[in-house]
């Protein structure tokens, strides 16, 4: 009978996931030992937090399960900031962990177990969608069928296992899987949603990343093209609707313009969204005076705007019923198209490069390749306003806030895609996990980190100098990033604040392994940050 490591790794794959990220210890070798054919491949890299965000990246990509391991005590403890991002951002993430030893435990007491704790889970229980401690084979079983049918269960969420490192041994029953259950609407609140819909006259759909998560995309264009509606989408939407759709608002909704559409309707119809505070300016955004709000999680549905008319279901069923009982409208009450082209053209007169470097993104980077954006002003740029033309495209820890999160989740999408995934850092995240440049190279993936150099925190020295505080704390002793990246065996691309960035980055795209685009630029922040939300 395989061990209770063995049933966990193929449980994992039984729910479609082919990769696992882990970084072995003592106390969890036994998922090292069942590795084998039939299972998912356990992708090692550098640092227990690059675990977790790896495996969020992956289940960002795909919609599928991530799965990380870990080790015992402060391995588990490293994974907490790259899970508590994964549960900002409502990421299906299974990480598994080894605990101390049965054998060797004594209950209510710390006894000095090589990475003991008092309750190591209990670290992981105010993020967690769900916590599970089973301490026997027969336990492991149950509690990995409902790890991953949690996890996967809109409105989805990592979850956290422990497993003893003895029992991780021991001979473990078959695990029991299931699928995951979408909520279906109400006939009665899908019949006031159509009657709220057709009394108004200057509908926007205002659509979150539970669309994306719901794979709700065609249902949205469907029901947008019915009622000639703008669609104005959330970080975790970019890309939901294709570029150039004629009701797509391609800008976020913190610029001034989007800001006037908003406030000029008179109702917001919601689709997966909990209209958060990094959206809506913390809720000082102009709004409708109505609004119906769609959402599987009946506490993200109102808590922070109560809706006239809630809608307590999956994105996908619902968008499907609402569009085909609505009216449909010949004209649309605004062009969304002309919004779109008055954000860029006002941007174009302001930039000093920030625009420059998102549309390069958008003109150079393949589309079926991942962006991942950290939390810099560079990224602000390209998460904010490079087009995406597609879902899932676009990774973006503004859910949590995750500085250093690009490079680590990058090996994900890129790990179960094997495209090029293109992970945009300024040079203080990039120093959090620098380690992983070993794991590109190690595992040969298609990442390319392009890296603007500023030799500061960009973000916080500008905060210093609007406020008119001194500048200190954030200016930064960079290294040499193009020797660094060349001494782990790094491709680079060495380029000055006005070389070619389209260029390399088609060049680094069309090229196999990892690359390094060192760009020495500085932008100003775009309007998306809070510093500048009532400019």
């Amino acid at each position: 009978m395989p061990s209770a490591a063995g049933r966990i790794l193929n449980a994992v794959a039984a729910a479609g996931t082919d990769h696992v990220f882990g970084l072995p210890g003592v106390h969890n070798l036994a998922f090292w030992r069942e590795q084998g054919a039939g299972g998912p491949r356990i992708v090692g890299v550098r640092h227990e937090q690059t675990t977790v965000y790896a495996a969020d990246g992956a289940s960002r990509a795909t919609g599928s399960l991530g799965v990380a391991l870990t080790t015992t005590g402060p391995g588990a403890a490293n994974a907490l900031a790259a899970f508590g991002e994964a549960a900002a951002s409502q990421s299906p993430v299974l990480l598994v962990a080894s605990e101390v030893s049965s054998t060797l435990r004594r209950p209510g007491v710390v006894r000095g177990i090589l990475h003991e704790s008092a309750d190591q889970a209990a670290l992981f229980e105010p993020l967690a969608k769900a916590v599970y401690r089973p301490r026997t084979a027969e336990q492991v079983s149950e509690a990995v069928s409902a790890a991953i049918s949690t996890a996967l269960t809109w409105p989805r969420g990592p979850v956290y296992l422990d497993v003893p490192t003895d029992v991780l041994d021991h001979p473990a029953p078959p695990v029991e899987t299931s699928q995951p259950r979408r909520v279906p609407p109400s006939a009665e609140q899908i019949t006031a949603a159509v009657a709220e819909i057709d009394r108004a006259e200057r509908v926007v759909l205002w659509v979150g990343g539970g669309t994306v998560a719901a794979d709700a995309e065609a249902e949205l264009d469907t029901l947008a093209r019915r009622l000639n509606a703008p669609v104005v989408t959330t970080y975790g939407a970019r890309g939901v609707l294709p570029d150039g759709h004629p009701c797509l608002v391609a800008a976020p909704p913190h610029e001034p313009e989007v800001a006037a559409l908003l406030g000029d309707a008179d109702l917001l119809v919601v689709v997966g969204s909990d209209l958060d505070g990094m959206n809506t300016r913390n809720w000082s955004m102009p709004r409708p005076p109505r609004l119906v709000s769609i959402n599987c999680d009946p506490v993200d549905l109102d808590k922070n705007y109560s809706p006239d008319v809630p809608v307590l279901a999956d994105a996908a069923l619902a968008l499907r019923e609402l569009a085909h009982a609505v009216a449909p409208r010949t004209a649309g009450w605004i062009d969304a198209l002309d919004v779109s082209a008055k954000v860029r053209a006002r941007l174009r007169g302001e930039d000093d490069g920030g625009l420059a470097l998102a549309e390069a993104v958008e003109q150079a980077w393949p589309v079926e390749g991942a962006v991942l954006a950290d939390m810099a002003i560079a990224g602000y740029w390209v998460g904010g306003y490079a087009a995406m033309g597609r879902p899932r495209r676009l990774q973006y820890p503004v859910g949590w806030g995750t500085l250093g999160y690009a490079l680590p989740a990058a090996i994900g999408p890129a790990t179960v895609s094997g495209t090029p995934t293109l992970a945009v850092c300024g040079d203080g995240g990039l120093l959090f996990g620098v380690g992983e440049l070993a794991t590109l190279v190690q595992e040969q993936l298609p990442v390319t980190v392009l890296v603007v150099d500023d030799a500061c925190y960009g973000m916080l020295r500008y905060d210093q100098q609007r406020i008119g505080d001194p500048e200190r704390g954030v200016h930064l002793a960079a290294p040499d990033f193009p020797a660094l990246a060349r001494a782990f065996g790094v491709d680079v691309i060495d380029l000055p604040g006005d070389g070619d960035l389209p260029g390399a980055l088609r060049e680094a795209a069309g090229r196999p392994g990892p690359h390094l685009i060192h760009l020495q630029a500085s932008f100003t922040p775009p309007r998306t940050t809070s510093p500048r939300w009532h400019d």
